[in-house]
């Protein structure tokens, strides 16, 4: 059997396979998640970002075992910063999820960012598809914790959270990241921390003075303590609260619309860019182009031109 196919009958080290070749970028990966596919979109999708320190970790593993509770599978992608040095990550959130290591019901896939931007890795989407697949109820996406620039995490989960703490001005980087927009829950962890009540006061006034549309979903400020599991039952109520407001609004077919559109148009750039790219470094005209840069007897912008002409042309002619 293929590994698509033992996936779908449980086979958890074929996920764990598939994960692995999918990270790696190996193409053997295709034509399994093409077999997945028809296979995905049931599971809930949950985004947990914010700042290095606010306790994403430790606020996953009580969720998680708040969903164990009620008898949800639960899928973690847990995507850790790579040193741009060595090129390797710790991929530590394993260590603080630990007391689900032994349950059969949570399946957790630490990735590093091998340099993307937005907070995510470029095979997170591939992932959380392959948990989908294998029938995990919930998958929950802990960004890196870059701060200002995880928007990307809004694109792929049905409710996302960001996570605050006290003591580190998040307020003023809520103003500064524009990070009213992505968030459809926000949590003050480590509440019993001085000024924890100045910050959710601050992000409940920033949202207050949002320009939001009537009938949209207005989020709001909760405060956790997620060492102490302090906060996390009605925090769950509150996510509960959002996929029940997508469900009943068509906000979730409409997400489901515009998320699959993104993934189209990205890996159609992807696929057109290592296919023309390849092509011209090949054939040695990459060299070319870059050293008549260097002497400023080519432009980048007739090169790039000149090139999309070639080489769409010469597609577009192959396939008639």
């Amino acid at each position: 059997m293929s590994l698509a196919e033992k996936i779908l009958q449980g086979d958890i080290r074929a996920a764990a396979r598939l994960m692995r070749d999918v990270d790696d970028g190996f193409s053997s990966a295709l034509p399994e998640l093409k077999t997945l596919y028809p296979h995905t979109g049931n599971a809930y999708i949950l985004g947990i970002t914010g700042p290095p320190g606010a306790g994403k970790s430790t606020l996953t593993d009580q969720i998680t075992a708040s969903f164990r509770q009620s008898g949800r599978r639960v899928g973690i992608v847990a995507v850790d910063p790579t040193s741009p040095f060595t090129g390797g990550a710790i991929l530590g959130d394993r260590i603080r999820m630990n007391r689900h290591a032994d349950d059969e019901g949570v399946f957790i896939r630490s990735l590093a960012t091998r340099g993307a931007l937005g907070g995510i890795s470029r095979s997170t989407g591939e992932v959380v598809n392959i948990m989908d697949a294998m029938g995990m109820d919930v998958v929950i996406i802990e960004t890196v914790g870059v701060g200002q620039d995880e928007i990307d995490i809004v694109r792929m989960a049905h409710t996302t959270a960001v996570v605050m703490v006290p003591g580190l001005g998040d307020d003023i980087q809520a103003i500064k990241a524009g990070i009213l927009e992505i968030a459809d829950v926000f949590v003050v962890n480590k509440a019993d921390r001085d000024g924890a009540d100045r910050t959710a006061r601050d992000l409940s006034m920033m949202i207050e003075m949002g320009n939001r549309k009537e009938g949209e979903w207005l989020p709001k400020v909760m405060k956790t303590e997620a060492c102490r599991g302090t906060g996390i039952e009605e925090l769950m109520a509150e996510f509960e609260a959002h996929r029940g407001f997508l469900s009943a609004s068509g906000i979730m077919q409409r997400f489901t619309e515009e998320k699959n559109r993104a993934v189209f148009s990205e890996m159609l750039k992807e696929r057109l860019f290592n296919s023309v790219n390849g092509r011209i470094l090949e054939n040695g005209e990459l060299k070319r182009i870059v050293a008549g840069m260097g002497t400023r007897s080519v432009d980048p912008y007739s090169a790039v031109e000149e090139v999309l002409d070639r080489y769409l042309l010469d597609a577009g002619s192959e396939s008639a």
